[in-house]
């Protein structure tokens, strides 16, 4: 989660990070013995994981002189004590904990009831996961090795697991289109920028979680645009690392035009046999799209059911002598696709295309509706998964797999697709010659619009994007694939339950816990269920998705044309105005309803990133600023 509303709603968050952390450098493993009190905060899953959590962070309040500053803590799984890292995240004037934030490792079976209570402090540090090198960090999670130079330009110089390096090299990319204001103008050029770092900062190296941080801009040989900080997060046991993406936008709306915002690496094959490079992208309700650079399927001569079946399920193949002599002898015939893009132009809309090498046609492969934004790429002997959160809320987005028939392939995860049209971030209007305040006053009057000059650029405006990246020993089996993309999409979210976080007091009396105990009292109930249920429904029904609006709302409806009010000035998005987030947030505190949070934690972040009077005028164009 981005920033929230306050303190208290941010400290609930699964992703936050503290100064608090350098003076608890000495992290508490959990294996404690001896308790300060009797206290215990309930957890509980956001959603109940069906599969092993690659890692978890989130917060807890505490009575006002409950805790001490120097408290540890212990995490219960049960009866079981859980390795736990921590750090204070708010105090209350007395100087005792207000809010704690925590962090789990890889949990290979989550369910259970779970708590965590305060108990004497008592040091155990333990390894810390990044260790360093006069040119390098490097990140050891005991399930992956991350290098990372200290000079470069690069995220990581390489992601291992297994001492085998399954990718390499991580770097921006950007495509920027520079076009004129005629419509029908189809000369433009594209250039294309690279992420050049300037800052990198460690922001937490504790035995549970370690935290990255990489400042700088994209640039090409004239220019720099588009600031950008990326953090990358280290879980202890896991074999994913987690990438939380932001660019500031600096260009100039009316000449530069994006074309393409992504991250990209490099895939070593290690001299795999083409039919045994493993494609694989996400579709709908856990459907796979699977296939071999090399095809030994559906051929005029049959390879044998020890070959197809191997195939298919992804795994290594008998070797080639193996093969009978009708089709060993024509292996080069049998076309390798070295190339594959996954493309979500639309919320409703996805296709698959391969090609077999630059310069050729592309294949249609496979279409749906709305793609869960993950990919592996890879061999039986290792390989890469990959996926974009909110993939398709997010459109346009888009997965590419490019040279997978050479020695050295490459991926690269657009979260503005070079495919779709090139993002426009003009504003809708000319000023409609509102150049006086008197001018101005009436334009508010009729559209409800606060128009100044320069109120509609999208200068300083940012955008934060989440992505995963999993080292995996081997081509996963499509269910263990489904499992990651549910990790991808829904992050695992350990919290306390409504019942502690009211009689944790940090709230006040702001909210109470749902009550239905008289007719009254339901009747209330059920109008805030009402209108919960109705903005979500909005949701889907107006499609209110896509880049730069997900995660926000319209606030207005016109009954006359029986749409929102998206084109008519200030009315349009709602960008918190009626405090619609903190509404969202104090549904789920009471409720502990997922859906409520998931609604809430996407409004904070498209909220959090961007001054609301811009965006609520500059998109209207529908090419939100936010």
């Amino acid at each position: 989660m981005a920033a929230a509303s306050g303190p208290a709603f941010a400290s609930l968050s699964a992703g936050l990070t503290s100064p608090g952390w350098a003076a608890m450098h000495g992290a508490f493993t959990g294996k404690t013995t001896g308790a300060a009190g009797a206290m215990a905060a309930p957890l509980h899953w956001l959603e109940q994981p069906d599969e092993p959590v690659c890692g978890a962070t989130w917060g807890v309040p505490w009575p006002k002189g409950a805790v001490k500053a120097d408290s540890g803590f212990q995490l219960l799984q049960g009866n079981v004590e859980k390795p736990v890292q921590t750090w204070p995240l708010a105090y209350w004037p007395d100087g005792t904990l207000k809010w704690t934030a925590h962090a789990l490792a890889h949990a290979e079976a989550p369910q259970g009831n779970w708590s965590i209570q305060p108990v004497k402090p008592q040091k155990q540090p333990g390894k810390a996961l990044i260790g360093e090198t006069a040119s390098h960090w490097k990140i050891d999670t005991g399930k992956l090795q991350c290098t990372i130079a200290k000079n470069g330009n690069t995220l990581f110089e390489t992601l291992s697991t297994e001492n085998k390096t399954t990718a390499a090299n991580a770097r921006l990319v950007l495509l920027v289109q520079q076009q004129g204001t005629d419509d029908e103008e189809t000369s433009f050029g594209v250039s294309r920028f690279e992420g050049k770092i300037s800052k990198l900062t460690i922001e937490q190296n504790g035995p549970v979680r370690a935290v990255v941080k990489v400042e700088g801009s994209h640039a090409d040989a004239n220019r720099q645009l588009l600031p950008f900080t990326i953090r990358l997060y280290f879980y202890a046991e896991s074999e994913a690392v987690r990438l939380v993406h932001t660019i500031i936008y600096d260009a100039d709306e009316t000449k530069d035009f994006i074309r393409g915002v992504g991250v990209r690496f490099d895939i070593p094959f290690q001299n795999q046999e083409l039919h045994n490079r493993h494609i694989r992208f996400a579709g709908e309700h856990d459907g796979i799209f699977a296939e071999a650079v090399r095809g030994l399927t559906g051929l005029r001569r049959d390879p044998g059911k020890a070959f197809t079946d191997a195939q298919v399920a992804g795994k290594a193949t008998p070797g080639n002598e193996q093969l009978p002599d009708s089709v060993s002898k024509r292996l080069q015939y049998i076309p390798a696709f070295g190339n594959y893009t996954l493309f979500q132009p639309t919320p409703d809309a996805f296709e698959i295309q391969k090609q077999t090498k630059s310069g050729h046609s592309w294949l249609q492969s496979a279409f749906g509706k709305r793609s869960a934004g993950t990919g592996y790429v890879g061999t039986p002997a290792g390989g890469m998964a990959f996926g974009i959160r909110n993939f398709w809320q997010s459109h346009p987005a888009q997965l590419d797999i490019r040279n997978a028939d050479q020695d050295n392939g490459e991926v690269t995860l657009w979260l503005w697709a070079p495919r779709a049209e090139p993002m426009d971030m003009r504003f809708y209007h000319d000023g409609m010659g509102q150049d006086t305040y008197a001018e101005q006053l009436e334009g508010l009057e009729i559209t409800y619009e606060d128009y100044e000059p320069g109120y509609g650029r999208p200068y300083g405006v940012a955008r934060t994007s989440e992505m995963q990246l999993w080292a995996l020993p081997a081509t996963p089996s499509n269910a263990a694939l489904a499992g990651i993309v549910r990790q991808i999409q829904s992050p695992p979210v350990l919290l306390p339950t409504p019942a502690y976080l009211v009689t944790s007091g940090v709230f006040g009396s702001a909210f109470s816990l749902p009550d239905r105990s008289v007719p009254a009292k339901e009747k209330i109930e059920k109008q805030l269920d009402f209108y919960f249920e109705y903005y979500k429904k909005q949701v889907e029904e107006r499609h209110w998705y896509g880049f730069w609006n997900y995660g926000d709302f319209m606030h207005s409806y016109d009954t006359d044309r029986h749409v929102w009010k998206y084109d008519v000035g200030g009315f349009a998005w709602d960008n918190s105005e009626l405090s619609t987030d903190i509404w969202l947030w104090y549904h789920f505190l009471r409720t502990g309803r997922s859906d409520a949070f998931r609604l809430a934690e996407a409004m904070t972040r498209h909220t959090g990133e961007g001054m609301c009077t811009i965006s609520a005028r500059s998109r209207l164009s529908g090419h939100d600023t936010m």
